[in-house]
């Protein structure tokens, strides 16, 4: 007999989850092992990570997107350094890099909100939520709290991190990608449609 969402046990669907959740906390985690490159003086690095968190987003849906980015952050401010260049402890929660870290969790709940309100997971649709979600929204929040830390003006926080643009683009291309073969390949994997199950 075939299980569907009708007949799976509550308890059964939570621990997929949680499974699920975990697993893309580590993929965020193991995107950080190729290091990190600071680029132009800016203060905050230039990580594969936001690849991650864009991925929990569209993949996961925006509730267990978020959660499996909050639950990296738990395990990083208990000291492990599983950010990009062996980072962890609370120190990096009050660094340049925190109004990024805040976005990741915000960035990552905006863009499974986008792919979840899609009929049909896309390509161009997938991309559009990376963009927002991926890239926008994680550098509203990012952007002003390095300026706030830094004491550099905002301005010119804004525009050093111009150098985050070509990067981003592509990893919101790479994941628009990914999750658009996931879904022709896999479609309940991917949360759309308010679908919770």
């Amino acid at each position: 007999m075939t299980e569907t969402a009708a007949t799976r046990t509550p308890a059964r669907s939570t621990t997929a989850d949680a499974a699920r959740v975990a697993t893309f906390a580590a993929l965020i985690a193991v995107l950080g092992l190729p290091g990190s490159i600071a680029l132009f003086g800016n203060a905050v690095p230039v990580t594969l990570q936001t690849l991650g968190v864009m991925l929990a987003g569209a993949i996961l849906g925006a509730r267990r997107g978020a959660l499996a980015v909050l639950t990296l952050l738990a395990l990083v401010a208990a000291g492990l350094p599983l950010l990009a260049g062996g980072r962890g402890g609370l120190g990096v929660f009050v660094g340049p890099s925190a109004g990024y870290l805040l976005g990741f969790v915000a960035g990552a709940f905006v863009v499974g909100l986008l792919v979840e309100r899609q009929r049909r997971v896309t390509f161009l649709g997938v991309l559009l939520a990376a963009l927002v979600g991926g890239v926008g929204v994680v550098y509203a929040v990012g952007i002003p709290v390095q300026a706030v830390l830094t004491g550099v003006p905002l301005a010119e926080t804004a525009l050093l991190s111009l150098a985050f643009v070509p990067g981003d683009l592509l990893k919101a291309l790479a994941c628009a990608a990914i999750t658009a073969a996931v879904a022709r390949a896999y479609p309940a994997a991917v949360r759309r449609g308010g679908r919770e199950g």
